[in-house]
């Protein structure tokens, strides 16, 4: 099993949103692939409430069967158009994926 976890900050605003918004659209627009791919097995995405000075805005946590689900989450169309949409909105990623 490959876990995939990416770390976001937003930008204040994006698109004509503040950040809360832009928050609850990304993660609609992730929910939304749920079921569309082979191999992702689950998809979570959080919301930070201790706004200290190194949090992240957004969480995302997902699971894959193997690397080359992995692959194909991201080379998706909906993924590739995500991350067009997620280069207005964030200023800052970090992402970590390992086996388990």
């Amino acid at each position: 099993m490959i876990k995939h976890i990416l770390f976001l900050r937003f930008n204040e605003s994006a698109y004509g949103n503040d950040k809360q918004t832009n928050i609850k659209i990304f993660k609609e627009k992730l929910l939304a692939m749920q079921g569309k791919l082979d191999g992702l097995l689950k998809v979570e995405v959080g919301f930070d409430f201790s706004k200290e000075k190194d949090s992240s805005d957004v969480v995302l946590y997902s699971e894959f069967e193997n690397k080359e689900a992995l692959h194909q989450y991201q080379i998706h169309p909906d993924h590739e158009d995500l991350k067009k949409w997620l280069s207005e909105v964030r200023y800052e990623r970090r992402v970590v994926d390992y086996e388990a």
